[in-house]
């Protein structure tokens, strides 16, 4: 029993390291380590099937190895599990990437009215469509601005609007401060380049990585202390790339919300792109809506502002 599954024992332990320096994956060919991280948690799938191999193969090796990944990935991961939400919060605030190419562009508003939130940013907003969500969006929301192909809806008055340039070449960030009835914060909504996976090429993100950390630069310099960055940033949490940003703000899907909540594709959620990131707020709930016309799913969260 201690000398078979020596192969299974081996993956094991080259999953363990992979998740444990996954940092250290290079990006330099084909972005493989934002690749990697972009998709992590996923790698947790295989823990299972490494130890219905290890019982059928009756190996004490492989099982003793089986436990490396699985308490890497608890370590990395087990904080997701379950729910983190906390009751209050007075504001509540809510991103969606509505699709260019959205065949239901009016049913999508009536369902992100009926998510009753305060604060909402609309990312991926073509001309053609801008004047119909305008439209859709009014009664509930008497304040919004549109900035390029990204737009921000507000129950509470706006000032400072502005572009922000996340060097694309066209306008797809911007910023707003908002007037709530519990103080000012500044609302900052992204909608970072997409990324490609080509067998040629790999991870093709440079253009993504590029207007991460030109955002990151101007929320570092934004003078106000409650900040909220709703958006798509085309990367996940555990993305280096992303990190002139992450490195600054928190997750409120990460702080309290409930499983890793992810957002894209609407059709089958593999990786949370879609995200609310807060400095100078404390998250009390983050959560998914039900899926629109979009292939991306919204997110939303219940902050507590100071």
């Amino acid at each position: 029993m201690w000398r078979r599954g020596t192969v299974t024992a081996a993956v094991a332990v080259l999953l363990a390291f992979l998740l444990f320096l996954h940092a250290d994956v290079p990006n330099r060919i084909g972005n493989l380590g934002s690749l990697l991280e972009t998709f992590l948690p996923w790698l947790g799938l295989v823990v299972p099937v490494l130890l219905a191999v290890a019982v059928v193969r009756r190996s004490a090796t492989a099982l003793i190895a089986v436990l490396l990944p699985a308490v890497v990935w608890l370590n990395l991961f087990g904080g997701l599990i379950g729910s983190k939400s906390k009751p209050g919060g007075d504001l509540t605030v809510l991103t969606h990437n509505v699709n260019a190419g959205n065949p239901d562009p009016d049913g999508t508003a009536r369902d992100l009215i009926a998510a009753r939130a305060d604060i909402v940013a609309l990312e991926e907003l073509p001309d053609s469509q801008q004047a119909r969500y305008a439209r859709d969006l009014a009664a509930a929301y008497p304040y919004h601005s549109l900035q390029g192909t990204v737009g921000l809806w507000s129950k509470y008055p706006m000032h400072g609007v502005r572009p922000v340039d996340i060097k694309m070449g066209w306008t797809r960030a911007m910023r707003a401060a908002v007037t709530t009835p519990h103080g000012q914060v500044a609302v900052y909504v992204a909608h970072l380049p997409s990324v490609r996976v080509k067998f040629d090429a790999g991870f093709t993100a440079g253009q993504r990585d590029q207007a991460a950390e030109a955002l990151g630069q101007a929320i570092a310099s934004e003078p106000l202390n409650s900040v909220v960055l709703l958006g798509d940033l085309n990367g996940t949490m555990n993305d280096r790339a992303l990190a002139s940003v992450t490195s600054q703000m928190r997750s409120t899907q990460g702080a309290a919300g409930n499983g890793f909540g992810f957002s894209w594709p609407a059709s089958f959620p593999m990786a949370r792109i879609d995200q609310i990131l807060v400095r100078g707020v404390d998250p009390r709930s983050s959560w998914t809506l039900p899926k629109t016309g979009s292939d991306h799913l919204p997110v939303a969260a219940r902050l507590q502002l100071p």
